[in-house]
């Protein structure tokens, strides 16, 4: 099984957060969006990751040797492809055309899921959806009698289906899907500029491949700071049970709220923390309340009252503050 993983986007509407960090690595529950996704993945296969495959911009050697570890770390051989256009979906996935073959799953990397369900090679496609009560944002997909999906609508302005693509796709035959994408490159088979997945969707069905729907139970998006932050508080409730305190983090004469994610290094000093925070490693946080809020590495926070906040690295804040969303290297006093 091989794992593609488009991520090559510039994340504008998390900004100033992605200026330096791609948005895939922005940490939710004291982990990298990208890592807790293809963690959760890889747990719901039935069978190894052998490759996977990440489809980035120009983001440096730093973060594509942290994207070959996440790899290295799930037992699998990871590969860096570029997307130096935005091009669309399907020019993204085809960017990565080395690995499309065999069973393939194909994940995009500003979503994370909670599911209970096997990825098998029993269907020959399975494409993830989450019904939802406004799908006019979204591609949706609608379904025949016998479940199987009969079309695909992108943002519909009409209602037609509320049952939402959140973004994760699985093949039986990745050597197929390439041969769909590279048709509509070769052909320029372009919609408002860009080549469209689904299109190669539509000429796999309409070529006799079934694909049937693949249900979440929670579908957890982070787009913008607002979402992001919320899906921070929904991981850190899925893993409440779980020791999410550093052993190194120095914790005085304050009170955590749990479930807290408190990273390596981190020193909290006459504070309430929580609920729904995650602080990065060596953050120093002093005489602050914090709840429901993302403080990333080497920040340091006093006197402040915040909730509903991003704080990026390397960050400097003490304000009177309630809701903030920071970038790296600032400062707020």
């Amino acid at each position: 099984m091989n794992l593609i993983i488009p991520m090559a986007g510039m994340g504008k509407r998390l900004r100033p957060h992605t200026l330096i960090t791609p948005k895939p690595l922005i940490p939710v529950g004291g982990k990298p969006i990208v890592q807790r996704l293809v963690e959760d993945i890889a747990a719901l296969c039935d069978e190894p990751i052998n490759e996977i495959g990440f489809i980035i911009g120009n983001f440096g050697q730093a973060v594509e040797e942290q994207l070959l570890d996440i790899a290295k770390n799930l037992g699998a051989q990871g590969k860096i492809y570029y997307q130096h256009e935005a091009l669309g979906t399907g020019h993204a996935i085809y960017c990565a055309e080395e690995s499309l073959n065999g069973p393939v799953i194909v994940a995009f990397a500003d979503t994370l899921f909670r599911a209970d369900f096997k990825i098998t090679d029993a269907e020959e496609g399975v494409i993830w959806v989450k019904q939802i009560d406004d799908p006019s944002q979204f591609g949706v997909v609608k379904l025949d009698d016998d479940g199987v999906i009969t079309d695909f609508v992108e943002k519909p302005s009409t209602f037609v289906s509320d049952l939402a693509i959140i973004g994760i796709y699985f093949f039986k035959d990745g050597e197929h899907l390439k041969r769909e994408l590279k048709s509509l490159l070769d052909n320029k088979v372009i919609k408002s500029g860009e080549y469209q997945l689904t299109d190669a969707l539509e000429n796999m069905k309409a070529q006799g491949v079934k694909f049937v729907p693949g249900q979440v139970d929670h579908w957890m998006d982070c787009g913008n700071k607002e979402a992001t932050v919320d899906t921070n508080m929904a991981v850190l409730d899925f893993e409440k049970d779980k020791n999410l305190i550093d052993s190194t983090a120095s914790i005085k004469d304050s009170t955590i709220i749990e479930p807290v994610f408190i990273g390596k290094g981190a020193k909290i000093h006459s504070s309430v923390i929580g609920p729904h925070v995650s602080i990065g490693a060596n953050a120093t946080i002093r005489d602050s309340r914090i709840s429901n809020s993302i403080v990333r590495h080497e920040t340091i926070i006093a006197n402040a009252v915040l909730t509903g906040s991003m704080i990026g690295n390397n960050a400097n804040v003490s304000p009177d503050a309630l809701n903030l969303s920071v970038g790296d290297y600032s400062s707020i006093e």
